[in-house]
């Protein structure tokens, strides 16, 4: 009999991997990645103080466009960036949630990059 993986699970598995090394602090928050089949969004969180300083996500009333490509995660990218340096915020950790590094999460990291953050 074959069974079929779970694949959010060993997602869930890595990213929980990954947390137990990186951590947000005031000074350098982390910034969080969520991608779904057809959205994607970013939090800046203070995991020392368990607040989400900032968020930008394509389920906002205000985003334009489809929220399942390369386009709209570079845009959210920037919208997070922009909100985050309003804030105050200029450097952070960026934590791919158990994702690859590739596609759009790599398009929402390239986006922040060129909105201002540093990581």
């Amino acid at each position: 009999m074959v069974t079929i993986k779970d694949k959010n699970k060993a997602r869930l598995k890595r990213h929980a991997r990954v947390r137990a090394k990186i951590s947000g602090t005031p000074e350098c928050p982390r910034l969080c990645v969520y991608r779904s089949n057809k959205h994607i969004s970013a939090q800046i969180i203070d995991d020392v103080n368990g607040v989400t300083l900032v968020s930008a996500s394509t389920l906002e009333k205000t985003f334009e466009g489809s929220g399942s490509n390369k386009e709209a995660a570079r845009k959210i990218g920037g919208i997070i960036a922009k909100r985050a340096l309003d804030k105050g915020i200029k450097a952070v950790v960026f934590d791919r949630g158990g994702y690859l590094y590739h596609g759009r999460v790599s398009e929402l990291a390239e986006g922040a990059r060129e909105g201002g953050l540093q990581f």
